[in-house]
């Protein structure tokens, strides 16, 4: 019977020396870090726009201020709002910071509005006033981030923009002093 194997059969098992071990292990690790690296750019950041920023009500604690963003997600797959933060100043003075942890979906290749809650103190307010600002033309920064959820891990998307706000008639100091003064007489 030619060809078959007579006797017990004889495996070689070669045992890589230690530097080569090191090698393929360190080869394997750059690779998967150069993979890995190229996940992010798989992800296109979300367009986003200020739509519109209006003082939406007022109390006796302060203002109540809404921002109103557009984000347009490019990517064929959802993203997440985690959370977002935000830094206004107005006349190049501190007006407010904060931020919270809100969730929002943001689907793919639509474009989504997210309304962000803002809360200004009268004190802040005051110190704006005392520079006499035009109530046409006040001059704003807004300083933001969104923390959105990818497939591929967390990413923060800036926004930045500069403008001017007019504000509404109905909550300049002139017409609220007007309606006091109305109310003091008799």
């Amino acid at each position: 019977m030619g060809g078959f194997l007579t006797g017990p059969a004889r495996f070689v098992f070669e045992i890589p020396s230690f530097r080569e071990f090191v090698v393929r292990k360190i080869a394997y690790l750059l690779l998967l870090v150069v993979l890995l690296s190229g996940c992010g750019t798989l992800v296109t950041p979300p367009a986003v726009t200020v739509q519109d920023f209006n003082v939406v009500s007022m109390d006796p604690a302060g203002a109540g201020m809404e921002l109103y963003l557009s984000v347009k997600n490019p990517n064929g797959f959802d993203v997440k709002l985690q959370g977002y933060s935000y830094d206004i100043k107005v006349m190049a003075l501190p007006l407010v910071k904060g931020g919270a942890r809100d969730e929002v979906n943001f689907p793919a290749n639509e474009e989504t509005g997210v309304r962000i809650p803002i809360r200004i103190t009268y004190a802040d307010l005051l110190e704006i006033l005392k520079r006499k600002p035009d109530p046409d033309r006040i001059p704003y920064q807004l300083a933001a981030g969104l923390d959105l959820e990818t497939p591929v891990g967390l990413m923060t998307v800036p926004v930045k923009q500069s403008g001017t706000y007019a504000i509404p008639k109905k909550y300049r100091p002139s017409v609220i002093f007007g309606k006091l003064a109305d109310i003091f007489q008799f």
